[in-house]
């Protein structure tokens, strides 16, 4: 097995999807005998494992809990037999400054649309179109600069091509999910001591970003007799609790949940919902399914692919609260044949069969 040398400018304490991808598959490489070094921004909270290193860095000012590590190379990490980018800021200039020193197979994974979040460095228009192209830029040199670029989905490979530019070797490599953790399990016991009661619940977690478009949902439930729960946190908290409680939604903002927690959270759940547009690929919408709940998500980006409309869940527009609620109404009446058919799907899309593909990769870059 080969000896990986892993750059992220996102890694823990910070939990998100880039964090959960790079340890699950961390883990999984190693129990096959592999090696993946893992070379982060330090916080200053997190004490490193062996084979974890962290660097200097310093917050980014315009997104909150976001860090840019310096680019530099740990020496422990320098005899990596291949190098793998999640990023290409930061950290992801350092691994490429690896793979061109010791002539290294370089492969990159596209985790984000870096232009989506152009909103959070300014609210002009025309600011935020120049960011927008800038970024584009950046990313086709990056990526361009790569022996392979995974992402996690048709609809990124979309976005790289025919948005970014990006003319290299592109490979779909779904980020998997950890199937041993993410499986239905009963959720009586969270809905007890949350105080949810016994009626239907529909509900979110995950970063509550602007980007997100989390307050469609919130206009989507106050028409609906349900109880609105979210899991997470982020700079939209705030305003989505203000709304809810102006529509008189009966909505629950539980914070960041332990990842022990997530189980029985989408156990508990009788819908996911998913507004998100910006997905380049929604673990979570695989990880509710994996626990076999079904989820109404919005036909655009990752998701038109994430959810299979009317087998695990249902699709509407962006936009349209009238097509969410019906989509909502279809999957808690619909649930039992939709939680059938998510559980059916749980070997596809768990990190196993992930990583056995992420192999094949790596044995292919390292070929030529």
């Amino acid at each position: 097995m080969q000896s990986v040398a892993a750059f992220t400018d996102t890694y823990l304490p910070t939990v998100n999807g880039v964090t959960y991808t790079i340890q699950t598959w961390r883990e999984r490489w190693q129990r096959r005998g592999g090696r993946m070094d893992v070379i982060f921004p330090d916080d200053d909270t997190y004490d490193p494992e062996a084979g974890e290193y962290a660097v200097r860095s310093l917050p980014f000012p315009f997104y909150e809990g976001l860090r840019i590590g310096a680019p530099r190379i740990p020496k422990a990490v320098e005899s990596a037999d291949i190098v793998h980018a999640h990023t290409p800021f930061g950290l992801g200039l350092a691994g490429l400054r690896l793979a061109r020193r010791r002539n290294l197979p370089l492969v990159a994974t596209y985790h984000t649309p870096t232009a989506e979040y152009a909103e959070y460095l300014s609210s002009v228009g025309a600011i935020e179109r120049g960011v927008e192209r800038t970024a584009a830029r950046y990313e086709r040199w990056f990526f361009d600069r790569a022996d392979a670029v995974i992402v996690p989905s048709e609809d990124a490979k979309r976005r790289l091509t025919d948005e970014v530019g990006v003319d290299a070797d592109i490979a779909v490599l779904s980020n998997g999910i950890d199937t041993e953790q993410f499986a239905p399990v009963e959720g009586d016991a969270f809905r007890r001591r949350h105080g949810l009661g016994d009626g239907p619940i529909i509900g979110y977690t995950g970063r509550h970003g602007y980007e997100k478009h989390l307050d469609e949902l919130v206009r989507a439930a106050a028409d609906l007799d349900v109880t609105l729960v979210f899991g997470g946190d982020g700079p939209a908290r705030d305003q989505l609790e203000r709304l809810a409680d102006t529509l008189g939604v009966d909505a629950r903002f539980l914070g960041f949940l332990d990842r022990e927690d997530l189980p029985a959270f989408y156990s508990m759940l009788d819908v996911f919902c998913f507004p998100s547009p910006v997905e380049t690929q929604g673990l979570v919408a695989l990880e509710a399914n994996a626990c076999g709940t079904p989820v109404v998500g919005v036909n655009e980006g990752a998701l038109e692919d994430t959810v299979a409309d009317g087998m695990t869940g249902y699709h509407y527009e962006s936009g349209d609260l009238e097509g969410f609620r019906h989509g909502i109404r279809r999957a808690l009446t619909e649930h039992d044949d939709l939680s059938e058919n998510c559980l059916a799907r749980r070997d596809e899309v768990s990190v196993e069969h992930s990583v056995d593909k992420l192999a094949a990769l790596y044995d292919r870059v390292m070929a030529r």
